[in-house]
């Protein structure tokens, strides 16, 4: 009986769903997968692995978590710098599961260093958002003028940039004028600068083109051109802009705002005006079809005509310009040729005079003959140091002997020497004082004088040791 109820009971329970370790690994890859997508992931890389296969493996943590992360071969050999531990990294990819080992990790497609890449992330969000609101768009592109009246040119006017243009400008089409709306280029408030010289450009409708232009430089030196404010600015001028930003490489948002974007200052110029001789070539061209059609509309005066056109051909201004043209060119080079070998003969005149000057100057030899001086001085101190220094040592030697025999010493020791006042002679013997005879005794310090009271003669062979 209770066998049936066991039986019973399990019959009314639900049926078990039971996966094995690699299903529910692959369902949840499959979550993971579907549910985040593409994310980016800011952190640093420790424990960078480097297999064989050339795929990269590593940790990327932050203060209190950390992620395995994945960058195949395919991608990581796009990469424009080297990966290192220690590195602080912004990277983007897919959060997957690598089923074999239910490990969760971030499957990265693109990773770049932190610093520039925040900036290349604003530099997309602001692209995406110009974008999205159409100033970007084809249909907004303005025409620029075959031969512009006046082109103005918004740049640094102590750059590169400005000189290269009006280098290309003056060597392509030198009539036409050029106008500088100088401003800022690089760091804080440039972007407003910039700004505010194309919306006086456009306000003083002094030119039918613009040239805004920078020369080449990393990301951060040309993020004036990736503001907002510049943008807007462009989209809002009336007047066609030209781009030149940096390098071929390089792409600012001013080059999508721009009209017409060139790789670089001078590539800006140069799509600015054409070639003159080609323009002349292809007005001549235009003027020998335009003969030949009128010659064959008027056959009957074709004489004349011809007489005519020949003379048109000979007083043209294409031709008479284009050979002043080629005239102020070669008289151009001659001059810039003379200046450049004048310069270099008077730099080398002068070179040779300094050089000179600096053997013959006085200056140089009295430090010559001051620097003998010393070294001469300098052994002559040596030398008398040297020559004196063995007399003194027997001079030393010498008095040091003299002291050791001085009756000065004697008197050190308690000894004096006793003289007659009138006749000065030294007194050995105590005959030679009697009673009442003037004596001066000198001492080891300082001289008594005295007058014998008594005397006391030594026996014949007595000496004072034995008195």
């Amino acid at each position: 009986m209770r066998s049936q109820v066991d039986s019973l009971e399990f019959s009314f329970q639900p049926a078990r769903e039971v996966y094995s370790v690699s299903m529910l690994n692959r369902e949840a890859r499959r979550i993971i997968e579907g549910q985040l997508g593409v994310v980016w992931v800011e952190g640093e890389i420790s424990g960078l692995a480097r297999p064989g296969s050339g795929h990269l493996y590593w940790r990327m943590k932050d203060e209190s978590a950390q992620l395995r992360c994945a960058m195949f071969r395919s991608q990581n050999r796009l990469l424009n710098f080297r990966p290192g531990d220690g590195q602080h990294v912004l990277a983007r990819g897919r959060v997957s599961i690598y089923e074999p080992r239910g490990e969760y990790q971030l499957v990265v497609e693109y990773l770049e260093e932190v610093g520039e890449g925040l900036l290349r992330r604003r530099f997309e969000e602001l692209k995406l958002k110009l974008a999205a609101e159409g100033l970007f768009d084809a249909e907004r592109k303005r025409e620029t003028p075959e031969l512009p009246r006046r082109i103005g040119v918004v740049t640094s006017p102590s750059g590169a940039a400005v000189r290269d243009i009006v280098t290309v400008l003056a060597r392509r089409f030198p009539v036409i004028p050029v106008l500088i709306y100088p401003t800022a280029v690089q760091g804080a408030g440039a972007a407003a600068e910039i700004a505010s010289a194309l919306k006086l450009a456009d306000r003083r409708a002094e030119c039918d083109l613009l040239i805004l232009a920078r020369g080449g430089g990393s990301l951060e030196d040309l993020w004036s051109f990736n503001e907002e404010t510049v943008a807007r600015a462009m989209a809002a001028v009336s007047i066609p802009i030209i781009s030149g930003v940096g390098h071929e490489i390089d792409f600012t948002i001013a080059d999508f705002v721009a009209d017409v974007r060139a790789p670089t200052p001078s590539g800006a110029a140069e799509l600015a005006v054409p070639d003159q001789a080609q323009w002349f070539g292809a007005l001549e061209t235009s003027g020998q079809r335009l003969a030949r059609a009128v010659g064959q509309r008027l056959a009957e005066p074709k004489t004349a005509l011809a007489g005519l056109a020949h003379r048109l051909e000979r007083s043209h201004p294409g031709v008479q310009l284009r050979h002043s043209q080629q005239r102020l060119d070669e008289l151009e080079t001659r001059i810039r040729m003379g200046f450049a070998r004048a310069l270099q003969d008077r730099r080398s005149r002068l070179a040779d005079a300094s050089l000179r000057l600096r053997g013959a100057s006085p200056a140089s030899r009295i430090e010559l003959l001051d620097e003998r001086l010393r070294f001469v001085s300098s052994g002559l101190k040596r030398a008398a140091r040297d020559a004196l220094r063995k007399p003194r040592e027997r001079l030393l030697l010498a008095r040091r002997a003299l002291e050791s025999v001085s009756p000065l010493a004697t008197l050190q020791r308690g000894y004096a020497i006793v003289t007659g006042r009138a006749t000065g002679a030294i007194l050995t013997d105590a005959r030679a004082a009697p009673p009442g005879a003037a004596i001066e005794i000198r001492l080891a310090r300082g001289e008594l004088s005295a007058t014998v009271d008594k005397s006391h003669p030594a026996d014949s062979g007595q000496d004072l040791g034995r008195k």
